[in-house]
């Protein structure tokens, strides 16, 4: 029964994941559009979410997690084998997706996208834990230039709040979590990165209705002054839309190339993000220590992109 239900889930070819080595490998041409895909939606979803948080100041980030969760929930049956094993990887998103919008609302965007490169650190260190994936020399020291880039941009940070800072941390650790559990039970499962997502949003959804009921913000979200603004529920709908393809990216990235691969890209898409979100958003002085955080950073996510490339 739990392999007829299987069947009508989309699964991926195990073939394609028998020649991947535990080192690495080349990144093929689906790996590099799966990798600009995910790059171009992640860079709208964070200037939207900004958008909606503090432009309009919406109160209710569980509100957008449970929105953007509804548009990935599949109108289709798993079974529940299926749902048991890939729970894990629920949850992990769950907490992921709540800690993540908190934090952009704590801290500025230019900054906010800084210390999330540090979150190469931590999931090379899960992915090591879950999966025994092993890197290069190479790719070990594009990371650290990354990691270093970030620190240079911080340190002088005059618009310093510890909360934030701790908030964005906090996220680092779920990502690296998440992306490492998706490599691994999106093999083990079968599934590709729509079977993922149906299976995260059966079990996601239901837990964040109820927990945003519980607290009110549903009945409260009814008395937000800008409720039926057109510009906040285009911002709103832009934002479920980017949260659906980001989604699905974020499976296709980390299933066929690696967890890793999947941080460095969001480092590369940093540097979009900071432009936009400086001249959209504001919130941080220009400063030339920042100037030369952010190019390290940069540097360093183009040197781990060339290793990847060239399959080392």
């Amino acid at each position: 029964m739990d392999s007829e239900t299987n069947k009508k889930l989309p699964v991926t070819d195990p073939l394609k994941s028998e020649g991947k080595e535990k080192n690495g490998s080349a990144m093929t041409k689906q790996g590099a559009y799966a990798a600009i895909s995910y790059m171009a939606s992640a860079v709208l979803l964070v200037m939207f979410n900004k958008a909606a948080l503090s432009s309009y100041s919406f109160p209710y980030a569980n509100v957008i997690t449970l929105f953007q969760n509804m548009s990935n929930n599949p109108a289709r049956l798993v079974s529940f084998k299926t749902l048991l094993h890939s729970l894990p990887l629920a949850l992990s998103y769950l907490l992921y997706m709540l800690i993540t919008m908190e934090s952009v609302r704590a801290i500025n965007v230019p900054m906010y996208t800084t210390l999330r490169r540090t979150t190469v650190a931590f999931t090379m260190i899960v992915e090591y834990l879950l999966t025994g994936q092993k890197h290069s020399l190479r790719v070990v020291g594009s990371v650290g230039i990354i990691i270093l880039g970030a620190f240079v941009a911080g340190a002088r940070d005059l618009s310093f709040d510890a909360y934030g800072y701790a908030v964005v941390f906090v996220a680092n650790i779920c990502t690296a979590v998440y992306l490492a559990s998706i490599a691994r039970i999106g093999k083990s499962s079968g599934l590709n990165s729509f079977g993922l997502m149906w299976c995260n949003g059966i079990i996601c959804g239901p837990i964040l209705l109820f927990w945003t009921s519980i607290r009110g913000d549903l009945e409260a979200m009814r008395n937000f002054p800008f409720l039926f603004s057109p510009g906040f529920q285009v911002v709103m709908l832009l934002s479920c839309i980017m949260a659906f393809l980001i989604n699905y990216f974020v499976f296709m990235n980390t299933t066929l190339n690696s967890a890793l691969t999947q941080t460095i890209c969001g480092n590369l898409k940093d540097l979009f993000t900071i432009g936009f979100g400086w001249i959209l958003f504001g919130g941080l002085p220009f400063d030339l220590l920042n100037v030369v955080g952010q190019s390290l950073g940069f540097f360093g996510s183009c040197s781990y992109a060339y290793c990847k490339l060239r399959g080392q």
